[in-house]
């Protein structure tokens, strides 16, 4: 704002010496050249305020005043009502919109008005004497109530157009910051994919040939105690390093678009199913929800939809050590399908709802930060969008909205 404040002084500062340089009668600008150079001297007071405090927005409301008071004084050595340089007000009210809010851009168009309608007033009664005796000339009431109102309206009209167009920019913004956060997770699953295609073939292999030789052996020969736990540690670990490289794989390659039709809560049951008989999805966890009941058929690809209930159902599980609620819903809406996940755990921060969708970005121990990422991924897939809302220690909600996919039979490559 202060270097929009040095364009508008110096652009009148040029004005009035080219005004000056191209008549041969004298002009008595003293006064304008007094109040310019003021303004600069307030500028770079301005200036080093900015740089030496924190209270930017104090400083925003006192500069846009200071300014009206200013142009107020500058129309009146002007001429007032007989001069025509009203209009300066304007770039107050649209610092205001930029600086401040549209509440604070009407503000400052009010206190515009009444400034401007007290100094035509005061020099239509005689209370306000005119700056110089030549500037005096007779008025009709009609025309000066004409242009105060005339005033007013050109105030308001542009704290309107200028809140519009502020707020078109800020929004503006707010979608390229949200286009370039995107830009940036999808860079990362690109890295994320490209690491998993080099490790995946490298160790999947090997590691179920481990695995299944320390079964073979066990089974075979009678190990004792101590050395059956240590081959069931290393059966049970290659099973979780095996997950983590599915994970890695399901984030680097495009899934076939085998599609079919099929029961979305059945999918769902099946994937608690598992959960149970993991061991995870235990008796502290109550589970809530339309989905015992509800008859819902989509067209896609269920083994998706398993990893995506699946990640989803852990996410809650982790977030609630001690027991909770899990409520699963469907809708089916107008041409989409509307999943909703609702936990009673330990919720999410602002900062870590930021980031639950990247890759590598886990809340809990021992986690990978692979599960939501791979979910995310899937429903970028299928066109849809995937929403968190959580608080610290109330819980969090997903849901999924997809868009309806082209039943068309046979098999969508």
């Amino acid at each position: 704002m202060i270097w929009f404040r040095l364009i508008v002084i110096s652009t009148l500062l040029v004005a009035a010496v080219i005004i000056q340089l191209s008549t041969s009668v004298f002009l008595p600008l003293m006064p304008f050249y007094l109040f310019v150079l003021f303004s600069f001297f307030l500028s770079v007071v301005y200036l080093l305020l900015y740089h030496g405090n924190r209270h930017y927005t104090f400083q925003a409301y006192l500069q846009i005043f200071i300014d009206l008071l200013l142009i107020t004084y500058f129309v009146y050595i002007s001429g007032g009502l007989n001069g025509n340089l009203y209009f300066l007000y304007v770039f107050a009210i649209i610092a205001a919109s930029l600086v401040l809010s549209k509440r604070d851009a009407y503000l400052a168009a009010c206190l515009a008005g009444i400034l401007f309608g007290a100094l035509a007033d005061g020099m239509y009664l005689g209370i306000i004497p005119y700056f110089r005796p030549g500037q005096s000339r007779e008025l009709s009431l009609g025309l000066v109530i004409y242009t105060i109102f005339l005033a007013w309206a050109l105030f308001f009209v542009i704290a309107v157009l200028v809140n519009y167009l502020a707020g078109s920019l800020r929004k503006a913004r707010e979608q390229l910051a949200q286009t370039q956060k995107e830009l940036d997770r999808k860079d990362r699953l690109a890295t994320a994919g490209r690491v998993s295609a080099m490790i995946a073939h490298e160790i999947r292999n090997p590691l179920t040939a481990i695995a299944g030789a320390v079964q073979v052996l066990k089974n075979e020969f009678a190990p004792n105690e101590e050395q059956a736990n240590l081959m069931d540690i290393v059966v049970k670990e290659s099973r979780r390093v095996s997950q983590t490289i599915e994970q890695f794989l399901n984030l680097a390659t495009p899934a076939k678009r085998v599609f079919s039709r099929f029961s979305v809560p059945q999918v769902l049951k099946e994937t608690l199913m598992m959960l149970k008989l993991s061991g995870e999805l235990n008796g502290r966890i109550a589970l809530q929800g339309n989905f015992e009941t509800i008859d819902l058929e989509y067209f896609g690809n269920p083994n998706q939809f398993k990893q995506v209930f699946w990640n989803i159902a852990r996410n809650a599980i982790q977030a609630m050590p001690d027991g909770g609620t899990l409520a699963v819903d469907f809708f089916e809406e107008k041409h989409e399908l509307r999943m909703r996940f609702v936990d009673t755990g330990r919720g999410m921060t602002p900062e870590e709802q930021e980031h639950v969708f990247e890759p590598f970005y886990s809340r809990f121990e021992n986690g990978r930060g692979l599960g939501l990422a791979v979910v995310q991924k899937i429903v970028d897939d299928y066109q849809g969008k995937i929403r968190v809302s959580s608080e610290p220690q109330q819980g969090t909600e997903f849901v999924i909205t997809l868009p309806a996919a082209d039943s068309s039979p046979g098999e969508k490559e």
